[in-house]
């Protein structure tokens, strides 16, 4: 089937880049962000593809009017608004774009935990409200303190890297087996509940999940403990958690969801009976409250669609196509490697060979084809670096390369290993690989003009 042949409604709208890179490739855009679910019915039948957030649930009888649909995209991480199950009979792909907000997701949980320990929403309301009070605001140190993390995806992942600049402990747990890393220690549910100070929710809404976190389950934990959760409000039971909290054995709780939630994470209460536990949580001072925006940041915004667009053409064309949209290696990025004083020789090298040196070395501009700018990069780490690491290599390779996710997705199908998380920049994102010798190579996607 030919791109111009391949019609995909939009149901909710996205970042203008989502579209624009669909059309750019020649699918076919329709947007339709009002109508009634029952509305969609009737027309659905003429579409290859639907893009959607949370508007409404993808159902057996949606499903069955959606004679000709290929695939369902879900601008975020989780899949629980469709019928999985039903929708992998038909042979309906389903596509989620977890990579896009992780980054935002972590450190928003990030941000609710240090703002727990500090008390600074309630410091901040006192101030406001003319009260000077020192010591009911003192807080409490992260440095120590084992953190335990439920579900060790993406998210999960992504909150356990940010706490790498403090002396904690993390320990993680998941369904999975083997997916534990340098950022956190994978251990079993009872050994995570015997040492964590504090839990972390990082999963998915699904039959296994719903209510987990109950009386029974935070009896289970051996220390009272602070809570946090970023994934989906109706995993923890709000009465248990606020009998909880009334005896002291949550000692605070960040909740960026709420079980209170409507599908379409747009809504609380349609009436005004709000339930007592959550009257309770919204009186407490050692809780914090935020709107389903863990992962709903300006540049996440960006990013999901940007994933999204990638995976609809990943899966559409194939591997030949995805090889030539990944392009592989378009350049040399730059040369790093280790040095005994980094700043003497980069003042030699400056003093006799005349590059023109920054804080990071030498920068190389140059004009690629097209006339367009570029910049190469020489830089010399200090003997002692840890950047180089797991390689035990005196050097680094990097190349800049495009469309850095899908060619990090294809190089670990293929059995590459992939090394950490990819880091995003203002000038660019990087990731590393393994070479067969455990030479680490790292690649950049470049945000310079002659990558625009």
């Amino acid at each position: 089937m030919h791109q111009s042949s391949i019609k995909i409604l939009h149901l909710d709208s996205n970042h203008p880049i989502l579209m624009q890179q669909l059309q750019d490739t020649g699918f076919t855009n329709h947007e339709d962000f009002t109508s009634a679910k029952k509305d969609i019915e009737t027309k659905i039948h003429d579409y290859q593809g639907i893009v959607i957030r949370s508007r409404f649930k993808i159902d057996k009888d949606f499903l069955d009017k959606a004679v000709n649909l290929k695939f369902i995209a879900r601008v975020g991480a989780g899949l629980e608004s469709i019928d999985t199950d039903y929708a992998s009979r038909k042979g309906i792909a389903l596509i989620a774009a977890p990579e896009g907000n992780r980054n935002a997701v972590g450190e928003h949980t990030l941000a609710m935990l240090l703002s727990l320990f500090n008390k600074l929403n309630k410091a901040d309301r006192e101030i406001r409200s003319g009260h000077w009070n020192r010591e009911a605001n003192r807080g409490h140190e992260l440095d120590g303190k084992t953190v335990g993390v439920i579900g060790y995806g993406n998210m999960g992942k992504s909150f356990a890297k940010k706490l790498r600049g403090f002396d904690v402990k993390v320990l993680c747990y998941d369904i999975l087996e083997g997916v534990g890393d340098a950022n956190a220690k994978q251990v079993s549910l009872e050994a995570l509940q015997q040492n964590a100070d504090v839990l972390s929710l990082h999963i998915p809404w699904t039959p296994q999940t719903d209510k987990m976190v109950d009386t029974d389950f935070i009896n289970t934990f051996t220390k009272p403990f602070w809570l946090l959760n970023t994934s989906r409000g109706k995993n923890a039971v709000t009465a248990d958690l606020v009998s909880a909290l009334r005896s002291g054995k949550i000692l605070g709780a960040g909740l960026d969801v709420l079980e209170y939630e409507k599908s379409s994470f747009e809504h609380l209460f349609e009436d005004h009976n709000v339930p007592e536990a959550f009257q309770y949580l919204l009186d407490a001072e050692n809780v914090l409250l935020s709107p389903h925006i863990a992962g709903w940041t300006f540049e996440s915004h960006q990013e999901l669609a940007k994933v999204i667009a990638d995976k609809i053409k990943a899966l559409y064309f194939g591997e030949s196509q995805i090889e030539n949209d990944i392009g592989r290696v378009t350049g040399i990025g730059g040369i790093f490697f280790k040095s005994k004083d980094p700043k003497a020789l980069v003042a030699w090298y400056g003093k006799h060979l005349g590059l023109k040196t920054d804080a990071y070395g030498s920068s190389f501009w140059w004009k690629d084809a097209q006339g367009n700018d570029c910049m190469t990069q020489w830089s010399p780490f200090k003997d002692d670096t840890t950047y180089f690491e797991p390689s035990e290599q005196s050097f680094m390779q990097n190349f800049r390369v495009d469309h850095l996710d899908l060619l990090l997705e294809a190089l670990k199908a293929s059995g590459v290993t992939v090394v950490g998380e990819v880091q995003r920049f203002d000038y660019g994102d990087f990731g590393w690989i393994l070479d067969p010798e455990g030479n680490k190579i790292e690649l950049w996607e470049p945000k310079d003009s002659a990558f625009q």
